[in-house]
C-alpha cells in the first residue's frame, strides 16, 4: 500500500532487507507517509510504528544510487 502511495507521489524506494528508503523533496517524502499512515489507519490497522532517519546535504546533489556507487567504487579498489 505505501510503496503505491510513494510512487504517485513521484518519489524514488528502494526496498531492502529492514525496510524502505525513500527518496524526494522534504514536504512531498513527510505527505507521503502521512497519506501511508492514514491509509492503513482506514484499511483497520490500529496501531503502527514508523521509524525515520534523514540525510540531507546543500553541498551538492546526491542520489540513493551515487551513494550506492560510491560505496561499491571504493569496495572495489581495496
Amino acid at each position: 500500500m505505501c510503496e503505491r502511495i510513494f510512487a504517485e507521489a513521484g518519489l524514488t524506494t528502494s526496498l531492502h532487507a529492514y525496510g524502505t528508503n525513500v527518496e524526494g523533496e522534504w514536504d512531498r517524502v513527510f505527505a507521503a507517509v502521512k497519506r501511508c499512515h492514514e491509509a492503513l489507519h482506514a484499511a483497520g490497522v490500529p496501531r503502527i510504528s514508523t521509524t525515520m532517519k534523514f540525510g540531507t546535504r546543500t553541498d551538492r546533489k546526491q542520489t540513493m544510487a551515487d551513494k550506492v556507487r560510491s560505496v561499491e567504487e571504493k569496495l572495489r579498489s581495496r
